[in-house]
């Protein structure tokens, strides 16, 4: 049987025995795991999912707030079939409980852009190489009528 050893004193270790300082996830990312797990129980709650993604939104800054709700607005007149969640603190929208597509705000982890991704659930496939991540610095008519586009197809 192996003897365990007692945590050097003034050190903090976590049942899994590493420090905080000795995790290979950022303070961002072991936000967004912690936001997942409580999508997780207020999904097992069933709890209403177009209301917490509302709120979500409401959250964040501008002009991150502006863009994600004209796409959550390009996204549920283009594909009403998919449902409105969170995924990973992130606005995002499902076919039969599978995240197809999602927004990512700038200032989710600090990043220069926010993202419209897609994920392999998309069908999005051209030929043996296609863009499932798309940047988003303004909406115009154009970046809007592409959206609806690939939301259309990512639906099939």
């Amino acid at each position: 049987m192996a003897e365990s050893r007692p945590a050097k004193k003034g050190s903090r270790q976590s049942a899994r025995g590493t420090t905080p300082e000795q995790s290979k996830f950022s303070a961002e990312e072991r936000a967004a795991m912690r936001e997942r797990a409580r999508e997780l129980k207020a999904e097992a709650a069933r709890a209403d999912g177009e209301t917490e993604l509302l709120a979500g939104i409401a959250k964040m800054e501008q002009p991150d707030r502006g863009i994600a709700e004209r796409v959550h607005a390009l996204i549920r007149s283009a594909a009403p079939a998919l449902a409105p969640k969170t995924w990973y603190g992130m606005p995002a929208y499902a076919k039969d409980g599978n995240v197809v597509c999602f927004f990512q705000n700038a200032g989710k982890f600090k990043a220069r852009y926010q993202t419209l991704g897609f994920t392999d659930r998309a069908y999005l496939d051209e030929g043996a190489m296609w863009p499932t991540t798309f940047a988003l610095s303004e909406l115009t008519k154009a970046e809007e009528a592409r959206i609806v586009e690939l939301v259309k197809r990512a639906v099939g």
